[in-house]
C-alpha cells in the first residue's frame, strides 16, 4: 500500500475531501485532464496527424491508457526504465526517444521487445546500430528503430543530412532491424513565448527537415513515420504537415512555463492547469506573509517559485524559504492566508515535479475520487 493510499484512501468519494489531504500533495483535476486529452485528440483528428504523447510528463499508466482510449496510437518514453514500467502496467506501443547503448541496457531492451507489443527505439550512431542488430538477431525477433535527427541543439541525433541517409542505409541493410522512420524534436523551441517567433524558427527548422526527407526519398528510403514536435509547437507543426505523429506531453498538465506561452496564436491558454500542488499554512507570525509546507522538495525549482492558483489574494507572490517551506506574500495592505489554510500552487515545471511524488491525488471539484500511482517514478535508467 502506498503512503497516499494509507493516509487518504478512506477519503475517496467523500464530499469536500480534498481539504482533508495531508500536504504537500500532488493533485490532478480529473475533469481538466480529460478536457485537455480530448482537445488534443480532436485537434490531431482534424489535422489528420497521429498522436504519440510523451509519458515522461506524467509517468502514469492510468494517464497513458486514457490518452490511447482517446485515440493516441501509443506513447513515447524518455528512458528505457519508463517503458519497462508502463509495459508492466499493461501499456503497449512504446517508443523510446533516447538512444539505448550500453550492453546491460540493450539486454533489457531486447527483453522488453520480446514481451511488449510495438516497441521502437531511436538510433543515432552506426556502432549502436550494429550492437542492437546483433542483440536482436540473437534473440530471434526484429527490433524496430527510428533514426534520430539532430535539429541543431547537439543533444542527440545524427548531425548532418548525409549522415542521416548513411545511417538509414545501414539500418535497412541489417535483417534484424526494422526501419520505421525518423525523429526530429526541436526541444529548445517549445517554450518560446511569442507565437510568431516560435513559428518563424520552426518553419526554418522544418525546411531543414524537409531537405533531409527529400534526400531519403531520392535514395529510396522514405520514412513511414516522421515523429517529433511537442506541446509548444504542436499547432505550428500540424499546420506545416510534415510530421506524421506528434510527441506532445505537457498539454495534459500545463505547468506555468507552458501556460504563459501563446500556443496557438490566440493570445489565450489552450489547455487547463490540471496538475496542482496543495499546501497548507504552517506559520503565520509576520504581517502580510505566511509560510506553507511546500518548499524545494515539493516541486522542480529551475523555473523559479510556483504561481498561486487559489487560496491567497490576487497579486500574492511566493518565495522559496528552504527545503520544506515556501513564503506566500500578500500585496501591501492586504491579508495573507490564515494558519492551516489551504493554498493551491501551480508547478513551475511539471515533468520533474511529478517524479518527486509516488501518487496523484485525483479530484473532481473539491472531492478526492481516486489515487493513481506515478507508475514510472524514478525509472530513469
Amino acid at each position: 500500500m502506498s503512503e497516499a493510499q494509507r493516509l487518504h484512501g478512506h477519503l475517496i468519494g467523500q464530499q469536500g475531501s480534498r481539504r482533508s489531504l495531508n500536504t504537500p500533495a500532488l493533485v490532478l483535476d480529473l475533469e481538466m485532464l480529460d478536457r485537455n486529452i480530448a482537445e488534443m485528440a480532436s485537434f490531431a483528428r482534424a489535422h489528420k496527424v497521429n498522436l504519440r504523447p510523451h509519458s515522461k510528463t506524467h509517468k502514469s499508466a492510468d494517464i497513458a491508457k486514457r490518452q490511447m482510449a482517446a485515440g493516441a496510437l501509443g506513447v513515447c518514453c524518455a528512458k528505457l526504465g519508463e517503458a519497462e514500467a508502463l509495459a508492466e502496467a499493461g501499456v503497449e506501443s512504446l517508443h523510446i526517444t533516447s538512444p539505448v547503448v550500453t550492453p546491460q541496457a540493450i539486454a533489457r531492451l531486447i527483453e522488453l521487445n520480446g514481451k511488449a507489443k510495438d516497441v521502437m527505439v531511436v538510433v543515432d550512431h552506426p556502432a549502436n546500430v550494429e550492437t542492437l542488430a546483433a542483440a536482436a538477431e540473437k534473440a530471434g525477433k526484429a527490433l524496430t528503430v527510428i533514426v534520430d535527427i539532430d535539429p541543431g541543439i547537439h543533444r542527440t541525433g545524427v548531425a548532418t543530412p548525409d549522415g542521416v541517409v548513411e545511417l538509414v542505409k545501414k539500418v535497412v541493410g541489417l535483417k534484424s532491424l526494422k526501419y520505421a522512420g525518423v525523429q526530429f524534436y526541436c526541444g529548445s523551441h517549445q517554450h518560446i513565448l511569442s507565437f510568431q517567433e516560435r513559428k518563424e524558427k520552426i518553419e526554418e527548422r522544418t525546411e531543414y527537415l524537409k531537405g533531409i526527407l527529400a534526400k531519403l526519398e531520392a535514395a529510396g528510403l522514405k520514412p513511414g513515420i516522421v515523429t517529433g514536435s511537442g506541446t509548444g509547437t504542436h499547432y505550428i507543426d500540424a499546420k506545416l504537415g510534415v510530421f506524421t505523429e506528434l510527441q506532445v506531453g505537457s498539454y495534459v498538465f500545463m505547468d506555468h512555463d507552458y501556460n504563459v506561452c501563446d500556443l496557438r496564436g490566440a493570445d489565450k491558454p489552450t489547455f487547463e492547469q490540471a496538475l496542482q500542488i496543495d499546501a497548507r499554512v504552517v506559520s503565520a507570525n509576520t504581517p502580510g506573509m505566511v509560510t506553507v509546507d511546500a518548499g524545494l522538495k515539493a516541486m522542480a525549482t529551475e523555473k523559479g517559485p510556483p504561481m498561486i492558483l487559489k487560496g491567497a489574494v490576487e497579486g500574492a507572490t511566493t518565495r522559496f524559504m528552504g527545503d520544506e517551506h515556501l513564503a506566500v506574500i500578500a500585496p501591501e495592505g492586504q491579508a495573507a492566508p490564515a494558519l492551516a489554510e489551504q493554498v493551491i500552487l501551480t508547478p513551475p515545471h511539471c515533468d520533474p515535479t511529478v517524479n518527486l511524488y509516488e501518487s496523484f491525488h485525483v479530484v473532481k471539484g473539491d472531492t478526492l475520487v481516486d489515487i493513481w500511482p506515478v507508475t514510472a517514478r524514478g525509472r530513469s535508467r
